[in-house]
Protein backbone atom coordinates (compact mmCIF):
# COMPACT_ATOMS: atom_id res chain seq x y z
CA UNK A 1 0.00 0.00 0.00
CA UNK A 2 1.15 3.45 -1.07
CA UNK A 3 1.64 6.42 1.45
CA UNK A 4 -1.10 7.90 -0.39
CA UNK A 5 -3.44 5.18 -0.14
CA UNK A 6 -2.34 4.59 3.25
CA UNK A 7 -3.85 8.13 4.01
CA UNK A 8 -7.28 7.21 1.89
CA UNK A 9 -7.62 4.38 4.71
CA UNK A 10 -7.03 6.55 7.56
CA UNK A 11 -9.40 9.51 6.44
CA UNK A 12 -11.93 7.15 5.46
CA UNK A 13 -11.79 5.65 8.68
CA UNK A 14 -11.73 9.02 10.77
CA UNK A 15 -15.29 10.25 8.68
CA UNK A 16 -16.82 7.17 9.70
CA UNK A 17 -16.12 7.78 13.22
CA UNK A 18 -16.74 11.27 13.09
CA UNK A 19 -19.77 10.64 11.91
CA UNK A 20 -20.80 7.63 14.02
CA UNK A 21 -20.21 9.54 16.83
CA UNK A 22 -22.09 12.42 15.44
CA UNK A 23 -25.14 10.15 14.89
CA UNK A 24 -25.18 8.60 18.12
CA UNK A 25 -24.55 11.79 19.85
CA UNK A 26 -21.86 10.66 21.90
CA UNK A 27 -19.88 14.32 22.06
CA UNK A 28 -19.71 16.97 24.40
CA UNK A 29 -19.47 20.40 24.41
CA UNK A 30 -19.18 21.20 20.54
CA UNK A 31 -21.17 20.65 17.59
CA UNK A 32 -19.57 18.14 15.80
CA UNK A 33 -16.31 15.53 16.33
CA UNK A 34 -15.33 16.15 13.00
CA UNK A 35 -11.70 17.32 12.27
CA UNK A 36 -10.50 16.81 16.14
CA UNK A 37 -9.71 14.19 19.04
CA UNK A 38 -13.73 13.31 19.60
CA UNK A 39 -14.25 15.25 23.23
CA UNK A 40 -16.75 12.13 23.97
CA UNK A 41 -19.42 11.58 26.47
CA UNK A 42 -17.93 9.15 29.51
CA UNK A 43 -14.38 11.17 28.98
CA UNK A 44 -14.96 11.00 33.29
CA UNK A 45 -15.50 7.39 33.14
CA UNK A 46 -12.76 6.60 31.17
CA UNK A 47 -10.71 8.74 33.82
CA UNK A 48 -11.77 6.55 36.30
CA UNK A 49 -11.20 3.13 34.67
CA UNK A 50 -7.72 4.47 33.76
CA UNK A 51 -6.76 5.28 37.38
CA UNK A 52 -7.92 1.71 38.42
CA UNK A 53 -4.43 0.09 35.96
CA UNK A 54 -1.87 -0.80 38.00
CA UNK A 55 0.00 1.10 35.21
CA UNK A 56 -1.24 4.27 36.71
CA UNK A 57 -1.10 3.31 40.15
CA UNK A 58 2.87 3.05 39.85
CA UNK A 59 3.25 6.16 37.86
CA UNK A 60 5.19 9.21 38.80
CA UNK A 61 5.43 10.76 35.69
CA UNK A 62 2.92 10.79 32.95
CA UNK A 63 2.86 12.68 29.66
CA UNK A 64 -0.63 13.33 28.08
CA UNK A 65 -2.55 15.42 25.05
CA UNK A 66 -3.66 18.40 25.49
CA UNK A 67 -7.08 17.87 23.82
CA UNK A 68 -10.62 17.90 26.14
CA UNK A 69 -11.33 14.16 26.05
CA UNK A 70 -8.09 13.61 28.26
CA UNK A 71 -8.47 16.79 30.49
CA UNK A 72 -10.08 14.07 33.66
CA UNK A 73 -7.25 11.77 32.90
CA UNK A 74 -4.65 14.84 33.27
CA UNK A 75 -6.19 16.47 36.28
CA UNK A 76 -6.46 13.02 37.87
CA UNK A 77 -2.94 12.90 37.87
CA UNK A 78 -1.99 16.13 39.57
CA UNK A 79 -4.46 15.65 42.02
CA UNK A 80 -2.45 12.11 42.55
CA UNK A 81 0.81 14.01 42.68
CA UNK A 82 2.08 12.77 39.37
CA UNK A 83 4.47 15.17 37.32
CA UNK A 84 2.18 16.00 33.75
CA UNK A 85 3.79 16.96 30.72
CA UNK A 86 1.91 17.99 28.41
CA UNK A 87 2.74 19.30 24.59
CA UNK A 88 2.29 22.94 23.44
CA UNK A 89 0.35 23.45 20.54
CA UNK A 90 1.76 22.34 16.75
CA UNK A 91 5.32 21.62 19.49
CA UNK A 92 5.48 25.36 18.24
CA UNK A 93 8.20 26.72 20.91
CA UNK A 94 11.63 26.15 21.41
CA UNK A 95 11.27 24.40 24.88
CA UNK A 96 7.64 22.47 23.48
CA UNK A 97 6.33 20.68 26.46
CA UNK A 98 4.48 22.53 29.55
CA UNK A 99 5.81 20.87 32.94
CA UNK A 100 2.88 20.30 35.41
CA UNK A 101 4.25 19.80 38.54
CA UNK A 102 1.70 19.34 41.62
CA UNK A 103 3.97 20.66 44.25
CA UNK A 104 4.05 23.99 42.27
CA UNK A 105 0.91 24.76 41.20
CA UNK A 106 -0.98 27.91 42.22
CA UNK A 107 -4.20 26.73 40.27
CA UNK A 108 -6.40 24.00 41.01
CA UNK A 109 -5.65 20.72 38.98
CA UNK A 110 -8.63 20.92 36.97
CA UNK A 111 -7.61 24.45 35.86
CA UNK A 112 -4.40 23.66 35.54
CA UNK A 113 -4.60 20.33 33.34
CA UNK A 114 -6.81 22.62 30.68
CA UNK A 115 -5.05 23.64 27.45
CA UNK A 116 -6.15 27.07 28.24
CA UNK A 117 -4.74 27.94 31.15
CA UNK A 118 -1.45 25.86 31.34
CA UNK A 119 0.36 28.32 29.09
CA UNK A 120 -0.04 30.94 31.99
CA UNK A 121 0.48 28.42 35.16
CA UNK A 122 2.95 26.09 33.79
CA UNK A 123 7.26 26.40 32.72
CA UNK A 124 8.08 25.46 29.24
CA UNK A 125 10.59 22.47 28.76
CA UNK A 126 12.87 20.82 26.41
CA UNK A 127 13.71 17.16 25.69
CA UNK A 128 17.17 18.13 27.94
CA UNK A 129 15.07 18.39 31.05
CA UNK A 130 12.54 16.16 30.91
CA UNK A 131 11.97 13.15 33.44
CA UNK A 132 11.56 9.57 32.28
CA UNK A 133 7.81 8.68 31.33
CA UNK A 134 6.17 5.99 33.15
CA UNK A 135 2.83 6.43 31.37
CA UNK A 136 1.34 7.88 28.04
CA UNK A 137 -1.89 9.24 27.65
CA UNK A 138 -2.63 9.79 24.20
CA UNK A 139 -5.84 11.25 22.34
CA UNK A 140 -7.82 9.05 19.25
CA UNK A 141 -10.01 9.39 16.41
CA UNK A 142 -10.10 5.52 15.92
CA UNK A 143 -7.76 2.91 17.38
CA UNK A 144 -8.60 -1.33 16.88
CA UNK A 145 -8.30 -3.90 19.37
CA UNK A 146 -4.47 -4.56 18.42
CA UNK A 147 -3.77 -0.89 19.36
CA UNK A 148 -3.17 0.19 16.37
CA UNK A 149 -4.96 4.05 16.54
CA UNK A 150 -5.49 6.78 14.22
CA UNK A 151 -5.28 10.76 15.44
CA UNK A 152 -6.41 13.67 13.65
CA UNK A 153 -4.35 13.37 10.82
CA UNK A 154 -1.82 15.99 11.66
CA UNK A 155 1.20 14.25 13.26
CA UNK A 156 2.25 15.66 16.50
CA UNK A 157 1.60 12.83 18.66
CA UNK A 158 3.75 10.68 16.41
CA UNK A 159 6.11 12.82 16.56
CA UNK A 160 5.87 13.79 20.11
CA UNK A 161 6.58 9.83 20.91
CA UNK A 162 8.90 9.10 18.64
CA UNK A 163 10.75 12.31 20.55
CA UNK A 164 10.64 10.67 23.82
CA UNK A 165 12.07 7.94 22.04
CA UNK A 166 14.91 9.54 20.94
CA UNK A 167 15.90 10.91 23.66
CA UNK A 168 15.47 7.56 25.74
CA UNK A 169 12.65 8.98 27.82
CA UNK A 170 10.46 6.06 27.30
CA UNK A 171 11.48 2.51 26.32
CA UNK A 172 9.44 -1.06 26.78
CA UNK A 173 8.93 -0.25 30.50
CA UNK A 174 6.83 2.70 29.66
CA UNK A 175 2.59 1.99 28.99
CA UNK A 176 1.03 4.18 26.26
CA UNK A 177 -2.77 4.41 26.83
CA UNK A 178 -5.75 5.83 25.10
CA UNK A 179 -8.65 6.93 26.56
CA UNK A 180 -12.19 6.56 23.91
CA UNK A 181 -15.52 5.84 23.39
CA UNK A 182 -16.45 2.68 22.64
CA UNK A 183 -17.75 3.45 19.11
CA UNK A 184 -13.98 4.75 18.67
CA UNK A 185 -13.07 1.46 19.05
CA UNK A 186 -13.42 -0.51 15.38
CA UNK A 187 -12.99 -3.98 14.18
CA UNK A 188 -11.34 -2.69 11.14
CA UNK A 189 -7.70 -3.39 9.66
CA UNK A 190 -5.76 0.72 10.38
CA UNK A 191 -2.59 0.63 7.85
CA UNK A 192 0.69 1.27 9.81
CA UNK A 193 3.57 3.75 8.81
CA UNK A 194 7.30 3.79 10.38
CA UNK A 195 6.34 7.17 12.56
CA UNK A 196 2.94 5.54 14.10
CA UNK A 197 2.94 4.12 17.37
CA UNK A 198 0.41 1.20 19.14
CA UNK A 199 -0.96 1.45 22.27
CA UNK A 200 -0.81 -0.97 24.89
CA UNK A 201 -4.24 -0.43 26.67
CA UNK A 202 -7.37 0.61 25.15
CA UNK A 203 -9.72 2.36 28.03
CA UNK A 204 -12.77 3.13 27.05
CA UNK A 205 -16.05 4.07 29.22
CA UNK A 206 -17.06 0.67 30.20
CA UNK A 207 -13.96 -1.61 29.26
CA UNK A 208 -10.06 -2.22 29.18
CA UNK A 209 -8.52 -3.81 26.33
CA UNK A 210 -5.02 -5.19 25.99
CA UNK A 211 -3.43 -4.78 22.91
CA UNK A 212 -0.42 -6.97 21.21
CA UNK A 213 2.99 -6.66 22.25
CA UNK A 214 4.06 -2.40 21.65
CA UNK A 215 5.19 -1.16 18.38
CA UNK A 216 6.67 2.02 18.70
CA UNK A 217 9.42 4.15 17.17
CA UNK A 218 13.21 4.09 18.26
CA UNK A 219 13.20 7.61 17.28
CA UNK A 220 12.21 9.99 14.26
CA UNK A 221 12.35 8.57 11.26
CA UNK A 222 13.35 12.16 8.64
CA UNK A 223 12.44 10.87 5.91
CA UNK A 224 8.48 10.77 6.42
CA UNK A 225 9.31 14.21 8.07
CA UNK A 226 8.35 17.47 5.18
CA UNK A 227 10.76 20.25 5.01
CA UNK A 228 7.64 22.25 6.10
CA UNK A 229 7.30 20.16 9.40
CA UNK A 230 11.33 20.89 10.24
CA UNK A 231 10.33 24.59 9.41
CA UNK A 232 7.53 24.65 11.95
CA UNK A 233 9.72 22.97 15.11
CA UNK A 234 12.72 24.43 16.55
CA UNK A 235 12.65 20.90 18.26
CA UNK A 236 13.32 19.11 15.33
CA UNK A 237 15.61 21.89 13.66
CA UNK A 238 17.84 21.70 16.78
CA UNK A 239 17.52 17.70 16.65
CA UNK A 240 18.56 17.80 13.02
CA UNK A 241 21.72 20.14 13.12
CA UNK A 242 23.32 18.20 15.47
CA UNK A 243 22.59 14.35 13.58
Amino acid sequence: MTRTEVDARKDSIRRQVWNLLDQRGAVGGEASARGRIPNFIGAEAAADQLAALSAWKGASVVKAVPDKAQLPARARALREGKVVYMAAPKLAPPQPFYLLDPAELTVPAEDAASSRTAPSVARNVGLDELRPVDLIVCGSVAVNRNGVRIGKGAGYSDIEVALLAQAGLIGPTTTIVTTVHPLQVIEDDIPETNHDFSVDVIVTTDEVIACAPPRRPSGLHWEDLSADQIAAMPVLQSLQNHR
